[in-house]
């Protein structure tokens, strides 16, 4: 069993308190299955975009939700109606359900989604609100400066 003592950072970190459950769920991701595969990508500074490979599905077959800092990709097959089984020799095309959830950051939101050749693309961007922003203060006034 691995455990990590984050008792050190409470010390110098003042509301970090969620870092531990945060950590807790990273560990449980771990068991997240395998399919479908993806990619992670840094566009730029704070922008970010998710490639997943959903050979087979439909735009009305895929669901994406954004909730509370997790992000949701699931994909449903519509059941066909197909006359006669069909009949596979080999089958390396995954054609089943999946649910798929993302832990994003602080103020990361989903800005676009895209489906083309198979591939589902999910762009997010970080966006700091002003007042997280850098400010100067200046000394001895109740003044604000901006940083510029």
């Amino acid at each position: 069993m691995r455990t990590v003592d984050l008792s050190p950072l409470y010390r110098s970190f003042i509301g970090f308190d969620h870092l531990a459950s945060l950590m807790d769920a990273a560990a449980s991701s771990d068991k997240q299955p395998s399919f479908p595969p993806y990619n992670i990508e840094a566009l730029d500074k704070d922008k970010y975009r998710i490639t997943m490979a959903v050979a087979g599905f439909s735009n009305s077959e895929l669901t994406i939700e954004s909730e509370n800092n997790t992000l949701k990709v699931s994909g449903v097959k519509q059941s066909k109606d197909d006359s006669k089984e069909r009949k596979f020799i080999h089958q390396g095309i995954a054609d089943r359900n999946f649910e798929r959830k993302f832990q994003l950051g602080d103020h990361v939101r989903v800005i676009a989604a895209d489906l083309a050749h198979g591939l589902l693309s999910i762009d997010l961007q970080r966006e700091i609100p002003e007042a997280l922003k850098p400010r100067k203060i200046a000394i001895g006034g109740n003044d604000l400066l901006e940083d510029k």
